[in-house]
């Protein structure tokens, strides 16, 4: 027991250092005003619509639907390694002091974010719903237990079923999960020790199945591998993490924007960028994750100057994030065999930097035609995206 102990004390560590070592580079002075920037515009958004919303809006329901979302995703943190198939293997009946230790680091590191959403429904709950301070509190206690079902009832099942359909496991806990929350908050608490009473039925045959079979350490070690992984492709956008390999991927059908770069000696490097940007998942996806989410906020905000500072947060950190990326790899590449300008591949990212920004800021103004509102400050958002792209470029050191 104590040696299982020492090794979970040794690896949360080596973990806590992982993190450490990489969010210094995430969360710089650039991504703190793009933070701050975005939490502004959607809490001055969010104060302005409880202001105007409807009566009978459904409080209840969009509440419990997406904590529920929340609250069942609960992948278990063990920090696995590949060697524990081998090593762990003759402690493997032993295994349940360690494991505790990891379902309670899964708990603590995964409950804010249940709980920061449901400080941001409170607002909603108490101004459109009316609901009281007792039924807030009551909440609060429940999201904290159902926290704890949901990781243990994930872990038991992952455990009995050796990982396959988790989505099954998990959809079944979001309709548990959503029926639970709805009856607490509407009062409805009949039906919600129902709910319980079968929550409870459904963990208790989940540890008695996981007690008939060996332990999956494929499994987890692969859950934990991947868990890991999402993190460092993550950190990848920001600096360079040694062990990440982007993957690519051909995509025919943008084949044609190739032919926006004109033949020469002088666009090599354009080129060869743009290549790298479109072929490259990290660097494509995180343009697409970051300009959808810019054009769904413009659609959806419906106060200009609020959208305008969110759009161009944005951008901001579009441009940091890609500009970095692209002029920050190390790899040995075949132009650096020729006596090419040693600005030239700098040059080439500024390039192609203002192209997708321009594209981005094209595709703001197409919400921004699709909404019929045509004035002055909607015609600002797309402006902006542009202007703060073209700033971001301009001001950027490396």
């Amino acid at each position: 027991m104590n040696n299982l102990r020492e090794i979970w004390g040794k690896r949360f560590v080596y973990y806590i250092n992982e993190l450490q070592k990489y969010l210094k580079y995430i969360f710089t002075g650039h991504i703190a005003i793009v933070i701050v920037f975005v939490l502004g515009a959607g809490g001055y958004t969010y104060s302005e619509w409880l202001n105007t919303a409807p009566k009978d809006f459904p409080a209840f329901l969009v509440v419990a639907f997406i904590l529920s979302i929340l609250l069942a995703i609960s992948s278990p943190a063990t920090l696995m390694k590949h060697a524990d198939s081998v090593y762990f293997l003759p402690l493997e009946t032993k295994l349940k002091e360690y494991f505790k230790l990891a379902l309670r680091w899964t708990y603590f590191s995964s409950i804010f974010l249940s709980l920061a959403t449901f400080i941001v429904t409170i607002p909603l709950l108490t101004k459109v719903a009316g609901a009281t301070k007792e039924e807030i509190l009551s909440l609060f206690v429940f999201i904290l237990v159902m926290k704890y079902w949901s990781i243990h009832t994930e872990f038991n099942y992952r455990f009995a079923s050796n990982g396959k359909q988790v989505w099954v496991d998990r959809f079944i806990r979001f309709l548990l999960l959503f029926a639970a929350l709805y009856f607490l908050l509407s009062g409805n608490y009949l039906f919600l020790i129902v709910v319980v009473m079968i929550q409870l039925i459904y963990t208790l045959v989940w540890q008695k199945k996981k007690q008939e079979v060996p332990f999956p350490f494929d499994h987890f070690i692969g859950v934990e591998q991947s868990r890991m992984m999402r993190f460092y492709r993550f950190a990848n956008y920001f600096t360079d993490v040694p062990h990440i390999r982007g993957m690519t991927k051909r995509r025919k059908w943008l084949d044609i924007v190739y032919s926006f770069v004109p033949y020469a000696q002088k666009n090599s490097q354009l080129y060869l960028v743009l290549r790298t940007f479109i072929r490259t998942n990290d660097y494509f996806y995180l343009w697409v994750r970051l300009t959808a989410i810019s054009v769904i906020g413009v659609f959806f905000i419906p106060f200009p100057i609020v959208a305008i500072i969110f759009s161009s947060a944005l951008a901001f950190a579009t441009v940091v994030q890609l500009r970095h990326a692209l002029l920050s790899g190390h790899e040995f590449r075949m132009d650096q065999l020729f006596p090419v300008d040693s600005n030239a591949r700098k040059w080439a990212v500024n390039k192609l930097m203002r192209m997708i920004q321009f594209v981005q800021a094209i595709l703001v103004l197409i919400v921004v035609l699709v909404q019929g509102e045509f004035t002055l400050q909607l015609f600002l958002i797309p402006l902006a995206v542009y202007i703060v792209s073209e700033l971001t470029i301009r001001m950027s050191k490396k």
